[in-house]
């Protein structure tokens, strides 16, 4: 395994390669990034990590100098999961200017996670893109533990007309539920045992989509009722369409359960599939 930290360097390793997979981190990697190298080289004949702490997707008040950097635990785990090349660059290799030119998706930034973080997902988009155009890859893996993120790469890439193949991969749980995610480290061992509860309310909303409940916001306030009870500070809990992101309509396919809370310094978020929609009454009927 290599490990490169400019463009220039990157592009000569991979002069006359195929079936190219990248996986794009900020690092301080765990099980659910494995899974993610994992279905890289199962599919592809050479896998690219990239490590960067991407500064556009942090608001001022976010934690991106404290965000952990483990790079040589990193790369220590990418070797033994059979990763190609590491590209570990500096920031002012990826922004070698001021980024005057930036990828949003209006319809899908600016709900959900996208409320409470103005400019997030704009920094997310900038960044991939700009991934994408150096490493140039036939297949790109996301986990599904950001649906809104997976789901807004997907649509750019539609609408960009980007040459990558974008997959999602399944949300890596521990055994108790909890989605496994960076921000995990920030929580106290109390806090770390409430955290599950997070999983189990989205459990609950599905059981009852799934037993017929389709009064969306009645569902939805019970789930902020669950985490309030439970000590999170609930930003949102929403019943969405899964490819929109929005309210669910009579031509919605599949639902998606998704919540994010606040645990002590730790910022939560999850969600799950919760099955078909098909069938549903109007939403005008349904709300309360």
């Amino acid at each position: 395994m290599e490990t490169v930290r400019t463009i220039q360097s990157l592009r000569a390793a991979l002069r006359g390669a195929t079936r190219v997979g990248l996986v794009p981190t900020m690092g301080n990697l765990h099980d659910g990034h494995m899974a993610l190298v994992d279905a890289s080289v199962k599919r592809c004949d050479l896998t690219v990590v990239s490590i960067f702490v991407n500064p556009l997707q942090f608001g001022p008040n976010e934690d991106f100098e404290n965000y952990p950097r483990t790079l040589p635990d990193d790369t220590a785990k990418l070797e033994s999961a059979g990763t190609d090349l590491v590209f570990a660059p500096p920031v002012h290799e990826v922004f070698p200017a001021s980024q005057t030119v930036n990828v949003t998706l209006p319809s899908l930034s600016r709900l959900l996670c996208g409320r409470s973080r103005p400019g997030h997902f704009d920094g997310v988009a900038t960044v991939v893109a700009k991934l994408f155009n150096i490493v140039g890859s036939d297949y790109a893996f996301f986990g599904e533990k950001d649906w809104q993120q997976l789901t807004l790469i997907q649509s750019m890439v539609r609408y960009l007309s980007i040459p990558t193949t974008v997959i999602g991969v399944p949300t890596v749980r521990a055994a108790d539920g909890l989605a496994l995610s960076s921000r995990n480290g920030y929580l106290s061992d109390a806090e770390r045992a409430i955290a599950p509860i997070l999983y189990r309310t989205l459990c609950s909303l599905r059981d009852a989509i799934g037993h017929g409940d389709r009064r969306y916001r009645v569902l939805e306030r019970h789930g902020r009722d669950a985490l309030a009870d439970a000590g999170f500070d609930v930003d949102y809990v929403a019943v969405r369409d899964a490819m929109t992101l929005r309210t669910p309509r009579a031509e919605s396919e599949r639902l998606r359960i998704l919540a994010a809370a606040r645990l002590g310094k730790a910022r939560l978020i999850d969600n799950i599939d919760a099955g078909s929609a098909r069938g549903n009454p109007s939403p005008e009927r349904t709300a309360a």
